[in-house]
């Protein structure tokens, strides 16, 4: 994806983030003139470092250019991240000691799952989410907002073929396929996703696709005692992820 759509980024911990892993995204910068609390004053020197101008305004004018954002104090444009391809996929994975841990999605098409979907994999160390380019969302205004920092942060890997990337994972990379089936016998607390592993999450509603399904080392489920049939998919990310971490925690 190219940087071509833009959107405003409110927050310390969200600019922040921008400045860390792309602060050449910024496009222009707001500053609460009435506040110089050391947060803020910390922000200003990475600005004046980074060589970024920033307007100084008042809380009035910040509040009406960020809408809804809670700004607290710091506004800025910037270019939206871009997604990688199979190929740096593949450096990444190079550069990285494994047990791997990768997030696959399969057909997410709501921009509110894509990014909560990201929040959720930064909070829980993963080295890569991984999606097709069809029938999927990317790296939108909406997405970036939702995962608050995660997009610039999160490698997200868009891939033309998934099926073949799966593939590529498991004959390359020595990676253990584990996609998420309601119907699957196995529980989610009965695998072992302590090794590589990719978890595959499906789309709302449809789930895996055919192709990538059959390309599963093992299918689990989660455990549902109530009346709903399933969870939605940021939901079920966070609880399948943090099952993997709590596992490979207790291993070492």
């Amino acid at each position: 994806m190219s940087r071509s759509e833009t959107r405003l980024v409110g927050g310390i911990h969200s600019v922040r983030n921008i400045l860390r892993h792309g602060a050449e995204a910024i496009l222009e910068a707001w500053i609460d003139s009435g506040r110089r609390d050391r947060r803020l004053r910390e922000l200003i020197d990475e600005f004046n470092k980074l060589g970024i101008a920033f307007h100084s305004s008042d809380r009035d004018e910040l509040d009406r250019l960020a809408s809804d954002l809670n700004h607290q104090g710091v506004l800025v444009r910037a270019r939206a991240p871009a997604a990688l391809d199979e190929n740096a996929l593949r450096q990444l994975l190079d550069r990285i000691e494994p047990p791997y841990l990768l997030l696959v999605l399969d057909g997410v098409q709501d921009p509110h799952n894509l990014g909560a979907c990201l929040r959720t994999a930064d909070a829980a160390g993963v080295h890569a989410v991984i999606a097709p380019k069809d029938r999927s969302v990317g790296l939108t205004p909406v997405v970036c907002k939702v995962a608050s920092g995660a997009a610039e942060s999160m490698p997200f890997v868009q891939v033309t073929n998934l099926a073949r990337t799966l593939e590529m994972l498991t004959q390359e990379f020595q990676v253990w396929v584990t996609g998420t089936a309601g119907e699957a016998d196995m529980g989610l607390y009965d695998a072992d996703l302590r090794g590589s592993t990719a978890i595959v999450m499906g789309a709302e509603e449809k789930g895996m696709r055919r192709l990538t399904r059959e390309h599963c080392d093992q299918l689990i489920s989660l455990p549902m005692a109530g009346s709903v049939e399933s969870l939605n998919v940021a939901v079920a990310t966070g609880v399948t992820l943090f099952e993997a971490i709590r596992q490979r925690n207790v291993a070492k």
